[in-house]
């Protein structure tokens, strides 16, 4: 099926150094720009993010420091990259929530002024989940092949859940399914430790996100400014986050595993605190002897004294 356009549509998608759109740098952008004529232009530029990739990063996209020590920077490209896409609308994948927000936080750091009005936007992700919804009902659907009576009434969605449990499990038997790693696997079996793996993508402590496990198996924060930090690097630089998020606004199960984690970290801080040297008394410490109780204190000079004193030195 070929487009109906009224001006050039430039689907396009970034790899960068993360998904902080306010902190990450594109390291890579491939741009299709589909013709009113029904013909197609594609280019990409490798780009030098002038920060490192993260390793974590690197494993899902391909791109590593190496390859782009060489590149251009996007502020060298950046005119170049504007002149292509020109006055086409834009579209990608997840393009509203990542792609354009970083597009445009490059181009304004390079100084370019890319003019987003008049512009059109197509989510292709959007439709997806729009148009295939992720609900229980529309999976009871999907799964089951029936419609979901009483939908959200609890004890209608327990059932339906379940049966649609057992559906997945009929349905994916067998299936492959390939991760972001290209690793392959065989994950939905009749086994709930296994589906207890595949199903905790994101690998939660606190079930709201906030706390998350990394791949060395630490605990890391999953938003804000220390986002993939462990939360021992951050009190060891930042204790006051701590309190901070204790005063916060946060789930009481998050912060019943933040102070869990604020414990682990003061405990091992102790351990590797080396011990208090002890202070020995000195070896010659002056020694003074109390006067005597009958001594008499020391009388003022006066004039007998002087004159006894003449008298000794002959003066």
């Amino acid at each position: 099926m070929k487009l109906n356009l009224k001006r050039p549509l430039a689907f396009f998608d970034l790899e960068a150094t993360g998904i902080n759109v306010g902190a990450d740098r594109i390291v890579e952008i491939a741009i299709l720009k589909a013709m009113p004529d029904g013909t197609e232009i594609i280019k990409s530029w490798r780009v030098n993010p002038e920060m490192p990739i993260p390793l974590q990063t690197s494993l899902i996209h391909g791109i590593y420091d190496e390859d782009i020590a060489n590149e251009p920077t996007f502020k060298e490209l950046a005119k170049d990259i504007a002149e292509f896409i020109g006055e086409s609308d834009l579209a990608g994948y997840n393009s509203n929530k990542f792609d354009i927000p970083m597009l445009l936080e490059e181009f304004l750091r390079a100084e370019v002024d890319f003019d987003m009005n008049e512009r059109k936007f197509v989510d292709v992700q959007n439709i997806f989940h729009q148009m295939e919804q992720r609900t229980l009902k529309a999976a009871y659907k999907f799964y089951c092949n029936d419609d979901l009576v009483n939908a959200h009434a609890a004890e209608a969605d327990v059932i339906a859940t379940y049966k649609v449990l057992l559906g997945q499990l009929d349905m994916y038997q067998d299936k492959e399914f390939e991760d972001k790693q290209g690793v392959k696997s065989k994950p939905v079996v009749n086994d709930v430790d296994a589906l207890h793996i595949f199903t905790n993508i994101n690998k939660p402590v606190d079930f709201a996100g906030r706390l998350v496990y990394n791949d060395k198996n630490e605990v890391c924060f999953n938003f804000g400014k220390h986002k993939g930090k462990t939360t021992a690097q951050v009190f060891s630089v930042e204790p006051s986050y701590y309190a901070w998020m204790k005063q916060g606004d946060f789930p009481l199960y998050t912060k019943k595993k933040l102070d869990e984690e604020w414990a682990k970290f003061n405990a091992k801080k102790n351990e590797n605190r080396p011990p208090k040297p002890q202070n020995p008394a000195p070896a010659n410490k002056p020694h003074y002897n109390k006067p005597k109780v009958d001594e008499k204190p020391a009388q003022p000079i006066n004039t007998d004294m002087l004159e006894q004193l003449k008298m000794k030195f002959g003066k």
